[in-house]
């Protein structure tokens, strides 16, 4: 009997060293991160949670969700603002575009789309209440409010793209909001968030069994959607069919925890992100004052012919937690998570 039981502790002992190795490795403990940037930071812009940002390559300008966020995810209902840059001059100043908009707003992914000459733009909103997609339309000087959407699909909404004025996809990226189920998911990878898929009618879901659903965009282009995993250190690659299902062509490694996606005007995907996740945790706890950066640039040119760039890393010192890098010529946004501030980087030619 005591053999019996020296053996059951040796094979739990065991499975515990096996699940911290694994969490470790994945998640990028033991990576060194060394700062490296091929250019210069021009300025530090004093706006703090620029989660996400988007860029007009029509009008070169800047859309930015801000969230004054304290700890993530949030234990309270926090305050922000969807913002507008102008990029044709290097004043890079900013304008509040939301201030009108007076129910509880706390953004996160944004997409927005141009029809004639005004914009439909789109963010996640997490109020208290419960999660929600916020509907604008933008001319250029003044933004309304036109509707929120919800449905029983928004789990736990990170990002969006929109396809054209009415339909979009947004991800879930958690399939569990608590308990062992939420846990599983951050620490084993457990893979059970998804991407819904809507219509401007109907909501359903078009991809599964990914971790951590998190950055989204779309190529017209190519009619590619890309959907960043940084549980997994990917981005999977997917076709978009007529009726707005995916088919899954194949997955990235990115080595890094892939963020938001920006796609710039050769089609090159770029993506904020967060080379260690457990020191990402600790910071957005609370529980440590920075976390390193990293921007990749990655040219897709077709299945199984793909390259991996790294721009930009940093340990923190300078910017924590990014998880947005917006191309805009040789200039790139590069936001984060929860911040004072943003950064405008030039790269050098």
């Amino acid at each position: 009997m005591r053999r019996l039981i020296k053996r059951i502790f040796l094979v739990i002992l065991v499975l515990i060293i096996a699940f911290i190795a694994h969490t470790l490795f994945s998640t990028g403990f033991f990576r060194t991160v060394e700062n490296q940037f091929n250019g210069t930071i021009i300025k530090k812009i004093s706006l703090p949670g620029a989660e996400d940002i988007t860029i007009s390559k029509i009008d070169s300008f800047a859309l930015i969700s801000s969230t004054k966020r304290r700890i993530y995810p949030p234990k309270e209902q926090e305050e922000g603002g969807l913002y507008f840059m102008d990029l044709k001059n290097e004043n890079f100043t900013f304008k509040h575009l939301s201030a009108s908009f007076k129910k509880p707003f706390a953004p996160h992914g944004i997409s927005m789309i141009k029809k004639d000459s005004a914009y439909t733009i789109m963010a996640v909103n997490h109020a208290a209440k419960g999660h929600s997609i916020e509907v604008f339309t933008f001319d250029g000087q003044n933004m309304n409010h036109v509707k929120s959407l919800t449905d029983a699909s928004m789990i736990s909404p990170n990002d969006l793209v929109l396809i054209d004025d009415n339909r979009f996809y947004f991800t879930n990226d958690h399939g569990y909001t608590k308990g062992i189920g939420k846990f599983s998911e951050e620490y084993l990878g457990l893979s059970v968030s998804n991407v819904v898929y809507y219509d401007g009618k109907t909501y359903s879901e078009v991809a599964t069994g990914i971790a951590y659903a998190n950055g989204i965009n779309f190529d017209p282009k190519r009619n590619l959607l890309f959907i960043a995993s940084p549980r997994e250190f990917l981005i999977q690659v997917y076709a978009i069919k007529d009726d707005g299902s995916l088919d899954f062509i194949e997955d990235i490694p990115c080595g890094t925890g892939v963020d938001n996606i920006e796609i710039d005007h050769q089609g090159n995907l770029w993506s904020g992100a967060h080379p260690n996740l457990l020191r990402f945790k600790a910071y957005a706890k609370g529980k440590k004052d920075t976390s390193p950066s990293e921007i990749i640039k990655i040219n897709y040119k077709g299945t199984n012919d793909f390259e991996v760039e790294k721009i930009y890393t940093e340990d923190g010192s300078v910017m924590s937690g990014s998880s947005v890098a917006a191309p805009f010529n040789n200039l790139i946004l590069s936001g984060n998570v929860m911040d004072d501030h943003f950064l405008i980087l030039k790269k050098e030619q």
